[in-house]
């Protein structure tokens, strides 16, 4: 396999970070400097280092982590901000246990999220092509009218250039000023939820994901973290 893929599937970085380091000289393969990242070894027989330390592969490990809100899905912030990062257990900062987030959830969307160190794992939860199932609770500024409903439902234009794929809306009830609706996609585009309510003229006032493939949330509470099988979400 290239030298990037192996830097990150030994849970050691990413390939993005891989990259930065190839190119800063601290990747050796049999005790050659390498900086291409698409060179390529033979992890069996070859012995790769990052700074001297030489890469083994570690256990894949999979988490399901309750995001709260006001958390970024990233590794750190420029601006300071708290990321999910922060509320890792300390045996997933240890060395070796490099792990990042199957997709995101924006800043104001708690929920649950996964972590892993497995890009196989990473990349068929989130293809598009094998259409794994995600459930939002939401909380909507007005009240929906039966239309509104058939157009989340079927598909609709949320902007720059981008179409919605047929959705399951189910209206939860109201308290005549909000409704509560609970929506499952088989797709992922940028802000989609917070972009489809804004396409029939109302804003999000509370986004929750709530469910990914089989796994809820059940048992889990916000900000906490439990271990998972791949099994239990597909």
């Amino acid at each position: 396999m290239t030298l990037d893929r192996l830097l990150s599937r030994s849970g050691t970085m990413s390939r993005s970070q891989a990259v930065e380091a190839l190119a800063s000289g601290r990747i050796t393969v049999d005790g050659r400097r390498i900086v291409d990242p698409g060179y390529w070894v033979e992890p069996a027989r070859q012995v790769v280092r990052l700074d001297g330390r030489r890469i083994r592969a570690v256990a894949k490990v999979y988490w399901a982590l309750y995001k709260p809100k006001g958390y970024l899905t990233s590794h750190g912030d420029n601006r300071g901000r708290p990321t999910v990062y922060d509320l890792l257990p300390p045996e997933l900062k240890r060395e070796g246990k490099w792990i990042f987030p199957v997709g995101r959830l924006d800043l104001d969307t708690s929920g649950l999220l996964l972590l892993t160190n497995d890009t196989v794992f990473a990349e068929r939860i989130t293809h598009p092509d094998t259409k794994v199932p995600k459930t939002y609770l939401v909380k909507i500024n007005g009240l929906l009218s039966a239309e509104d409903l058939q157009r989340l439902r079927q598909g609709l234009d949320i902007g720059r250039n981008e179409r919605t794929q047929a959705a399951e809306v189910g209206y939860l009830g109201d308290n005549g000023r909000f409704c509560r609706l609970e929506i499952t996609l088989r797709e992922g585009k940028n802000r989609q939820i917070r972009r489809m309510i804004e396409a029939v003229g109302f804003k999000v006032l509370k986004l929750v994901r709530t469910r990914i493939g089989n796994l809820t949330l059940d048992g889990l509470q916000p900000g906490k973290i439990r271990r998972i099988e791949p099994s239990e979400v597909v």
